[in-house]
């Protein structure tokens, strides 16, 4: 683990300490050592790195390929463990690399709607996180992320908004007995989601919320 891992670890913790008001609920939920797919929404560019202080272990993320254009965040974010995936297609290489940091003991990040919500809420999932969970049988960490998206401009360091980091219980997701089926699949990104939804207040729900999605 590079030196510059922990030397960033408390920076970032004291950025979150000093410029909001930052709460874990729930840490006890986090396995201290073994593979693990951790699952949350997405509010916030932000949240990568509130995840990172907030799980008190280290963790992987699978991030959007085209972060890893910038050269120099591609460099930092490659040597702290972290790899590119293409969206909308069969990224083999990025799939591998998952395979490889859940072999290894090591807890992997994905926030299964792909993309940070424009609008505080859950949106639709895409199926690959059930589909890896499902493949590996690996336990699965769902978080709540409420607050980050408050971090917009300049001036929400002057108000210091609230932010909380819910972190439930590990679940595995039910055995598919065999191939997955796609109704299967969508059955378990359902229960996935759900999961993440209930550790949100109402209003960041979205389509996992009552009277969303069936």
């Amino acid at each position: 683990m590079p030196w510059f891992y922990h030397v960033g670890k408390v920076i970032v913790g004291a950025f979150f300490r000093l410029f909001t008001r930052w709460r874990v609920e729930g840490g006890e939920n986090v396995p201290p050592r073994g593979a693990v797919l951790v699952v949350a929404n997405h509010l916030n560019f932000n949240d990568p790195p509130l995840l990172g202080v907030s799980l008190g272990r280290r963790v992987i993320f699978m991030a959007k390929e085209e972060i890893f254009r910038f050269r120099p965040l591609a460099y930092f974010l490659s040597r702290l463990g972290s790899f590119p995936v293409h969206r909308g297609r069969l990224d083999r290489k990025a799939i591998r690399q998952s395979e490889k940091v859940l072999a290894e003991g090591g807890a992997l990040v994905m926030f299964p709607e792909a993309t940070r919500s424009r609008n505080g809420q859950l949106q639709p999932a895409f199926p690959g996180s059930a589909l890896f969970a499902s493949r590996h049988g690996v336990p699965i960490l769902p978080v709540g992320i409420a607050g980050t998206e408050k971090l917009k401009k300049s001036t929400w360091i002057f108000r210091r908004p609230r932010i909380t980091v819910n972190i439930g219980k590990l679940f595995y997701l039910p055995s598919s007995g065999g191939k997955l089926s796609k109704d299967k699949l969508v059955e378990h990104t359902e229960l996935i989601m759900r999961r993440i939804a209930e550790l949100l207040p109402p209003e960041y729900r979205g389509v996992y919320g009552e009277g969303g999605k069936k």
